[in-house]
């Protein structure tokens, strides 16, 4: 680099998503807010500080959905980080993974307005890229 070049920075925020299944169904909670205010989504949001992607997955999935998995219990299924994924700007959120031996009752907290299983034969479109991080997961399942 000359001295007459610069760098430039992009800002990219850290978040955690969670799929979780039971019965032959996963996991969704309804969106409270934009982006994609009302639209069904995986549990998940941001990592805070001090916090690994892994413990913030465990905390979001409770937040939203009132269902505790321990973190022992999550697995990481990947890093999803294509420019464009969140129209807010750049993200990069790392995907966990459980299942559960029966469905529990979600009780819908945070930002979250519902949370509900939904059967793999019957999705709603999916926010951001969730549709995506699902599909492959159930590909590396098979």
């Amino acid at each position: 680099m000359t001295s007459t070049e610069t760098e430039t920075f992009e800002t990219i925020r850290f978040t955690a998503d969670v799929v979780l299944f039971a019965e032959g169904r996963v996991l969704l909670i309804e969106r409270g807010w934009d982006p994609f205010e009302g639209c069904w989504a995986l549990p998940g949001g941001h990592v805070d500080e001090g916090e690994t992607s892994l413990v913030a997955a465990a905390r979001e999935l409770a937040e939203e959905t009132g269902i505790t998995v321990a973190s022992a219990d999550l697995r990481q299924v990947g890093t999803f980080d294509a420019p464009g994924r969140d129209p807010r700007g750049r993200y990069v959120t790392v995907a966990y993974a459980a299942t559960l031996p029966q469905a529990v009752a979600p009780a819908a907290g945070d930002d979250a307005t519902a949370a509900r299983w939904w059967p793999l034969s019957e999705l709603p479109p999916l926010a951001f890229d969730h549709g995506d991080i699902l599909a492959n997961i159930l590909r590396s399942a098979s």
